[in-house]
């Protein structure tokens, strides 16, 4: 699968390429990221080039979709369909993402995922997107409820990072889900 270009009414999104190495080390720097993500810490300019490398190889096996989001040039944060799996009955992937600090609160994130879950609906034929996080974390789960994602439940240490092992939430979106929001019993 070839990289794909997604624009919003602000944003755009694309791979990442070697000119965003820098920015993307530098957004790493936020501890909030790794609280919460698989990213590492200490996040190093070598995770950096390591992550443009995998995600080229990742759309060209076609097992996720990622790219990186900018708002006039600038990176705002990241975002994914990972672990892409086709099945006779339409596909599945899993939604995930993270914000750089300075672009919190402005709605980047619900602009950049509709983007990507259109994308993942429309142009890959799924069925089904999920989304996980670490419990306690309310703004991705919030930023999910928005997108019309179903809360589905606790999974106890079903989230792995170089950390270890987390709880997580769950919650899971339909190719024929109205995307609505709809109460999530966690938030």
């Amino acid at each position: 699968m070839s990289p794909v270009t997604l624009t919003t009414e602000r944003l755009v999104l694309r791979a990442p390429d070697e000119t965003d190495v820098d920015a993307i080390t530098a957004a790493c720097q936020d501890p909030a990221i790794p609280k919460w993500t698989t990213v590492p810490s200490p996040y190093t300019r070598e995770d950096a080039e390591g992550y443009v490398r995998l995600v080229g190889e990742w759309w060209a096996e076609g097992t996720q979709a990622v790219w990186c989001v900018f708002r006039e040039g600038e990176l705002v944060g990241s975002i994914g369909l990972h672990r892409i799996a086709e099945h006779h009955t339409g596909g599945d992937a899993e939604l995930g993402y993270w914000v750089a600090a300075e672009a919190r609160g402005r709605g980047y994130l619900v602009e950049a995922a509709r983007a990507v879950i259109d994308f993942g609906f429309a142009d890959l034929g799924l069925a089904r997107i999920r989304w996980r996080a670490v419990v306690g974390n309310v703004p991705s789960a919030r930023a999910a409820r928005a997108l019309g994602f179903r809360y589905e439940g606790l999974q106890r240490q079903a989230l792995t990072s170089l950390r270890g092992r987390d709880d997580g939430w769950t919650a899971g979106l339909l190719s024929v889900d109205d995307r609505t929001p709809v109460e999530w019993s966690v938030l």
